[in-house]
């Protein structure tokens, strides 16, 4: 049987009659949802989050994370997330979206950089931040509760307002080179999205150049530009990442996680995460 790691739609977190969503500002207070979040996930929404009360302990790409009042949590799709621990009085003001909702008709949101690889995914704010982005969290939740006509333009003003205020807290560029040219970065982007999606079954740069209808060259190259990593580099460590968050379940077995990822046999896996972490996929499971 395929090991895997879930990806949850936006709807998951809805009611379930609902049609899927593209926007989503959830009331705690009237339950929370009934998925397990305490394992491996991913989502395809973004989600951002501001911490009102109590505290969180969750790991982003297993990089552990501590959210307590004052900060920002900014989740994207292509992430791994957990959460390990969640006090009873754990209360956010939150808005889950995908991205055709801030894209269809606001190509500003090219230049929001942070949404592609944020530097880091919880922001402690400084108390008049937290309280600005708070009061801009909250007018958005009165508008998507108020009925009207244009209900979804006006709610993809006030988040697109949001999102360059949400920008300018995090103030962190991508490793980028300022010559990337907007083509090129919206390349980039596409590519890391189609790494998302195949890095389990596909890992030569020569599919992901004809998905994008380029030459492995050129997107080598054009990557290597926008991220300063190649496209090479990026497959091979959404691979590892993959392996390494399969491995921390030890119920599965190390040829199950090959299998799971399209190696020939548990030894060329072995060989290949070895390459790239130092350690075996059995030595690895005796330090994790």
């Amino acid at each position: 049987m395929k090991a895997s790691i879930p990806t949850y739609q936006l709807q998951a977190f809805t009611c379930q009659a609902q049609a899927a969503p593209d926007v989503f500002v959830p009331d705690y207070a009237t339950g929370r949802p009934r998925i397990p979040l305490h394992q491996p996930y991913r989502g395809d929404y973004y989600k951002i989050s501001l911490c009102l009360r109590g505290r969180a302990e969750l790991t982003v790409d297993l990089a552990p994370y501590v959210v307590t009042p004052g900060c920002l949590l900014l989740a994207t799709p292509e992430v791994i997330k957990q959460w390990q621990h969640v006090t009873d009085d754990y209360d956010t003001l939150s808005i889950f979206f995908t991205r055709e909702f801030i894209t269809h008709h606001h190509a500003a949101t090219n230049r929001l950089r942070f949404l592609v690889a944020p530097a880091a995914h919880v922001c402690q704010l400084s108390a008049p931040e937290a309280a600005s982005i708070g009061a801009s969290l909250r007018f958005l939740q009165q508008k998507y509760r108020t009925p009207h006509v244009q209900r979804t333009h006006i709610l993809q003003n006030i988040l697109i307002s949001l999102l360059y205020e949400v920008a300018s807290s995090y103030d962190q560029p991508l490793a980028a080179s300022p010559a990337a040219t907007p083509r090129n970065q919206a390349l980039a982007a596409g590519f890391r999205q189609l790494v998302q999606t195949h890095c389990t079954t596909e890992r030569r740069v020569t599919f992901y150049a004809a998905a994008l209808c380029v030459t492995p060259k050129y997107l080598n190259a054009l990557v290597k530009e926008a991220t300063g990593r190649t496209a090479s580099n990026w497959i091979s460590q959404a691979v590892v990442l993959e392996a390494r968050t399969l491995l921390q379940n030890p119920t599965i077995p190390v040829c199950q996680v090959a299998a799971s990822l399209q190696f020939a046999d548990q030894f060329a896996f072995s060989r290949f995460f070895k390459q790239h972490t130092g350690l075996s996929p059995t030595a690895y499971r005796q330090v994790n």
